[in-house]
């Protein structure tokens, strides 16, 4: 299939790139530009990966922009070319809820998870009148290789490592042992993209593990994988109030069309 992957150079879509390259489909890139939409015509798929993904983005206008209404508009373009469509939805629609289902309550607590859930709630009013597929992917918490870029956007994985290795010390927030988290590896995440595109279902879907993971099992893995100490410190303002304390993918309705066997957190780590 002929491919055009938004946000190639990122983190999910760099990886995603090279995944569906060796899987034999033809992959062009685009990276977002301003006030601008890349051209789908002659593309099977647009797989639209590109966003501004900090989660404490504080200017409402700029991440509107470039998350909600730049999407809208490479959407309708597709639809008007005939074009199916892939995007990547977050968890953090989902807030401070444990019912995580794709049909369950939506409580987003920052500018980010709005954005996305206002792009859900578009495909989801809109699902019937689509002429092509419209595929969207509710990420829970994504880990591995090329994002070391992504600073204190990183999974904990990647900046526990990079504590342990350059600091000797991993720097922990209190309470650690109660947030849990449904970790899942940005292979598995290609794996799925490349799987639901032979998938002639539109909606809306969940990808995690069905499995939450506490942030200090993930830090006491690499602490001793790396024989260093855990330092457990406060937890910054600006996350108070927005912070997920408890993400578990219901994953029924995407493993009743594909077949995947999931990685654990605890391999990954302690196999790399």
């Amino acid at each position: 299939m002929k491919i055009l992957v938004t946000g190639y150079k990122g983190f999910i879509g760099s990886n995603l790139s090279l995944y569906l390259q060796a899987q034999g489909h033809d992959v062009e890139g685009w990276e977002y530009v301003p006030n601008t939409i890349p051209d789908p015509s002659g593309y099977d798929w647009v797989i639209h990966i590109g966003a501004n993904s900090s989660t404490t983005e504080t200017d409402v206008d700029l991440i509107m922009e470039q998350n909600f209404e730049h999407s809208l508009r490479l959407l309708q373009a597709c639809d008007m070319m005939g074009v199916n469509f892939q995007y990547a939805s977050s968890a953090s629609v989902y807030g401070p809820t444990t019912h995580f289902t794709e049909n369950g309550p939506l409580q987003p607590q920052s500018a980010y998870a709005w954005t996305k859930y206002l792009f859900d709630r578009f495909v989801t009013q809109n699902l019937e009148q689509f002429q092509v597929l419209v595929q969207g992917f509710r990420y829970f918490n994504v880990y591995g290789p090329g994002e070391e870029h992504k600073g204190n956007q990183a999974s904990p994985v990647t900046k526990f490592t990079k504590q342990a290795k350059e600091d000797g010390v991993l720097q922990l927030f209190e309470n650690s042992d109660s947030y849990k988290r449904d970790f899942v590896f940005v292979r598995d995440i290609c794996k799925v993209h490349d799987k639901m595109l032979d998938v002639d279902k539109s909606g809306i879907f969940n990808v995690g593990t069905g499995r939450a993971v506490s942030f200090d099992t993930v830090a006491n893995c690499i602490a001793k994988k790396y024989n260093v100490e855990i330092n457990h410190i406060p937890m910054p303002d600006n996350l108070k109030g927005q912070y997920q304390e408890y993400t578990c993918a219901n994953i029924e309705k995407l493993t009743n069309i594909i077949d995947l066997e999931w990685t654990k957190i605890e391999d990954y780590i302690n196999d790399r």
